[in-house]
């Protein structure tokens, strides 16, 4: 039954009122629900059911339709699913764009919706969840100067950060589905989906090339080369509930902390393996996954962007219940040298945490930042103040542990220099300027195979008082650990450093730092 069949002269009140109901909740119709189906593709409802705690979700909206008379029988719900449920027991906002209905695109009965949620969350202090998929804007509704001067933008996109917005990208998604995706602090792709400011077909027009859609927007695009995916999934179904392990380590709101988990057993049990996970030789490279493992709760690791920025680790955990945000050298990729990409990842890293009230634990093993002529053309110089900008504006817990190399301006940025609250250095840690063997040829130009002898002894003299202790003489690191040590030293250090005056909530000088780069 649709809308547009309605009889409504011969049904009574209830009846009218089922029929309608049951019009809105057909969407567009069975042939294309069940093409979605033969496809393996949710809809929107199936994805909100997901979504939400059995039982607890209430849809807003349901009997919206387009304002244009003779689309007012063609647009359930005016192509847009929104309602408010549970996520694990804590409440949060849904829009869901249903492709269904007009390629869900967006009009301003469906704008009114999707601002209701937000207006909703953030009064609330409740997280925005959008499972996008859209074509974008409703073209003959917003076409002429009427169309475009009716609208009221001011603070349509407007991000505070003051409640989490998550995103899950399916499909083709343009329109304000890109730009709800990255207004948010977290974005997961599924396989296929494409999302650009325009489609493929707008853009092969308007230039008179033929444009492939994942060239130009698909989640390889997103998750190796813009940096705007957080996370990359098979199916919905994955997407979905990568969605909800992103907002179990995050607080409902800005104003309080994030929620605390239960210990597994055996966390913290591996410390001794630290002693031999890291090699001695600066130059032998380690998967630094396998420390954050030893020293985070068991399994608690949900790392962010990891196929952007691949020299830098980037992801919340928990450390004795309480979430963290780790930034961590990864020496598997480019030996751990800091490229532009790694800079903007560790910029929204930061963004993220201290606006959410989430400690950050920076693991050091850095050779510096990547130079050359590609890395400025990357405008390196201007990334690396960026960050360094940001983190002079963090206000929750910076503790910094220091596990083998740290060198150049990079020691600033990854949490030295009193950058951070608290500080500690393994005995095997080395700190100076430059790379001792980069320095014997900066400084006085000796060929190591030329003249063995002559750089051996220049070495030795650029390699003074780098130790651990030589730092630490000064007061540069707080504390020199045995590396089976760091876990209790992190832990210590992040009660100790708690905001105890303010019940651990930041003073969030990031929330309204650019949300994309």
């Amino acid at each position: 039954m649709t809308i547009e069949n309605l009889q409504e002269e011969t049904l009574g009140p209830e009846a009218r009122h089922i029929e309608r109901r049951n019009a809105a909740l057909a969407m567009g119709g069975p042939k294309k629900l069940k093409q979605r189906a033969e496809a393996g593709v949710l809809n929107a409802r199936e994805r909100v059911a997901l979504l939400f705690d059995e039982d607890t979700y209430r849809e807003t909206g349901l009997f919206a339709t387009s304002a244009v008379p003779a689309d007012h029988n063609r647009t359930p719900a005016d192509g847009k699913v929104t309602g408010t449920g549970e996520v694990a027991g804590r409440t949060a906002a849904v829009i869901a764009y249903d492709f269904t209905v007009k390629g869900a695109s967006s009009s301003s009965v469906s704008n009114k919706k999707m601002q209701h949620m937000k207006d909703l969350s953030l009064r609330s202090g409740v997280p925005m969840v959008y499972l996008a998929e859209s074509t974008g804007v409703r073209m003959p509704d917003v076409m002429g100067g009427m169309g475009m001067g009716s609208g009221n933008d001011r603070t349509r996109f407007l991000r505070r950060r003051e409640t989490p917005w998550a995103s899950a990208v399916f499909g083709y998604a343009f329109g304000s589905a890109t730009w709800h995706s990255v207004s948010s602090d977290f974005v997961v792709f599924r396989k296929g989906a494409v999302m650009a400011v325009s489609s493929p077909g707008l853009v092969s027009r308007a230039t008179g090339q033929e444009v492939d859609a994942q060239e130009l927007g698909g989640w390889k695009l997103h998750a190796q080369v813009t940096g705007i995916a957080d996370a990359v999934a098979d199916t919905d179904e994955e997407a979905i509930e990568l969605v909800r392990k992103f907002l179990s380590y995050l607080p409902s709101h800005n104003q309080e902390t994030p929620p605390t988990a239960p210990v597994p057993a055996g966390s913290g049990s591996r410390a001794a393996e630290l002693r031999n996970l890291v090699p001695e030789s600066r130059s032998k490279v380690y998967d630094m996954r396998k420390v954050i493992a030893c020293v985070a709760d068991d399994d608690s690791l949900f790392e962010l962007k990891p196929q952007f920025g691949k020299s830098l680790i980037t992801g919340l955990a928990r450390i004795d219940g309480r979430t963290v945000g780790v930034i961590a050298n990864n020496p598997m990729f480019k030996g751990g040298a800091i490229d532009g990409d790694a800079c903007d990842k560790a910029t929204s890293f930061l963004v993220l945490c201290d606006s959410y009230n989430i400690p950050i634990v920076f693991m050091v093993d850095q050779p510096g930042f990547l130079i050359g002529l590609e890395a400025e053309r990357n405008k390196i110089a201007g990334k690396v103040i960026n960050w360094m900008n940001a983190l002079s504006l963090v206000t929750v817990p910076k503790v910094t542990v220091m596990l083998r190399k740290n060198y150049g301006q990079a020691f600033v940025n990854m949490g030295g220099s009193e950058t951070a609250d608290a500080v500690a250095a393994w005995w095997s840690a080395e700190v100076s300027f430059m790379d001792p063997s980069s320095a014997v040829g900066v400084v006085y130009g000796v060929d190591r195979d030329a003249n063995p002898e002559e750089y051996q002894a220049r070495f030795d003299e650029m390699a003074r008082d780098t130790t651990a202790y030589d730092i630490a003489r000064v007061y540069g690191v707080h504390e020199v650990i045995d590396p089976v040590d760091t876990r209790d030293f992190v832990v210590h250090a992040l009660s100790a450093n708690y905001r105890h005056r303010t019940n651990g909530i930041g003073e969030h000088l990031l929330s309204n730092w650019p949300t994309s780069y």
